[in-house]
């Protein structure tokens, strides 16, 4: 899991600063990584050999040198950039920039138009002890990102590890096409305390069964789209034939008991699935 935060405001505001200090302390509490947004500048220059890799058409390049790894891609944007940091298995990143994101954010001066702010500072605020335990505060209380792969390290690193003999996964994603229906997204809304109970049960009960060691349940909420994903599960046991009835067993068990809404945006309509399968 990675929890997120974002540090906003306009040139010479103190965000760099700010961010710094953020890192320095969280790093106390686990592994830290960092979004910058960097403008149109361009850190792989035409004159450098992986410059002229990227510009003979590489979608991603590498550059190793004796201390620092650096990777160039095509295409991406924050959220890939987030999700790799989370692949990683860190337990944080903070985000400079990037003030049209949904990221919580801790805005500096009278930057105006973001949204979710959590936090407004004077630019240029003084950084201190009472402050930075504070921003640390809010950094641990934010909501956790997870992806397939950083579910998938966490039970690696589960001392139970030497006698798993199988990891199986299950993604669940939002089909696009159904039968002459197009789906443009989906919109998920958990039920809380009461979704994350039912899955905390599910878990647990599952994970009582002859040989299965772990199981670990994620289930995104907010707008997703067509092609993303919506749900994981990621089950550890000591042999594969108890491996998938157990997976098999969990999503059913996700979809019939965890208080999780569904509303679906069609080309025609968009309607709560709930609704529509009880009347």
């Amino acid at each position: 899991m990675m929890k997120v935060i974002s540090v906003v405001g306009y040139k010479k505001s103190g965000k760099t600063a700010l961010v710094s200090a953020l890192v320095r302390e969280l790093s106390g509490f686990g592994a830290v990584g960092t979004v910058k947004h960097m403008g149109e500048q361009r850190l792989n220059p035409e004159e450098t050999d992986t410059g002229r890799h990227f510009d003979a058409g590489a979608d991603m390049v590498i550059g190793i040198t004796g201390s620092e790894l650096v990777s160039f891609s095509r295409d991406s944007n924050l959220e890939d950039s987030l999700d790799m940091l989370c692949d990683r298995g860190l337990d944080f990143a903070v985000v400079e920039g990037f003030k049209d994101s949904k990221l919580p954010k801790i805005a500096l001066g009278n930057l105006e138009g973001v949204s979710n702010v959590i936090m407004r500072l004077p630019e240029n605020t003084d950084i201190h002890e009472e402050l930075t335990a504070s921003l640390v505060g809010m950094a641990l209380a934010q909501p956790d990102r997870y992806t397939l792969d950083a579910l998938i390290k966490k039970i690696r690193k589960n001392l139970t590890i030497r006698k798993v003999g199988a990891i199986g996964t299950f993604t669940g994603i939002v089909r696009e096409l159904a039968g002459e229906e197009k789906t443009a997204r989906l919109e998920f809304e958990k039920y809380e305390p009461e979704a994350s109970k039912a899955l905390d049960k599910i878990r647990d009960e599952i994970k009582q069964k002859e040989g299965i060691l772990e199981v670990l349940i994620h289930h995104k909420t907010g707008v997703i789209e067509a092609g993303e994903d919506i749900v994981y599960i990621v089950i550890a046991s000591a042999h594969r034939t108890e491996l998938f009835p157990a997976l098999s067993e969990a999503i059913e068990r996700v979809k019939a008991e965890a208080p999780i809404w569904k509303k679906e945006f069609t080309e025609k309509e968009e309607f709560w699935v709930h609704d529509r399968e009880h009347t």
